[in-house]
């Protein structure tokens, strides 16, 4: 998990920075610098819109009686979509704003239930349901 850690914490850094320096390179600097801001204003304006969102889908979901289970997974995807637009660069901007589109990140929820069920069912992870 150290190793795994470490790469994620190094390379993504690294790609990022060649990115952004390619970008600078094709469109200049004051552009560049531009799109960065404004991937910033439209990442938290989305996150805010698709955050208020969910508490609504919550709050409905719990005054019916059931568990907001799918709402918070959505919850979570969009954390970290946020999450990933606050740190400079394209590469985790593009993936951030998967996260935090509705149509992309059902696909990404879709693909990561599926992923776990299978580290699930070959006992790489156990989940415990109370």
């Amino acid at each position: 998990m150290f190793i795994r850690l470490l790469l994620a914490f190094t390379i993504i850094p690294v790609v990022e920075l060649y990115v952004l320096l390619k970008v600078g390179g094709l469109i200049g600097i004051a552009p560049t610098i531009a799109l960065i801001l404004l991937t910033g204003v439209a990442g938290a304006y989305l996150s805010r819109t698709q955050g208020f969102d969910l508490v609504r889908r919550i709050q409905q979901e719990l005054a019916q009686g059931r568990l907001p289970t799918e709402e918070l997974t959505d919850g979570a995807m969009v954390l970290v979509g946020a999450i990933l637009l606050l740190t400079p660069g394209f590469c985790t901007d593009i993936f951030g704003f998967c996260l935090l589109v509705p149509t992309t990140r059902a696909l990404l929820k879709k693909w990561t239930t599926a992923w776990l069920q299978t580290l699930a069912d070959r006992g790489t992870i156990r989940i415990h349901r109370l």
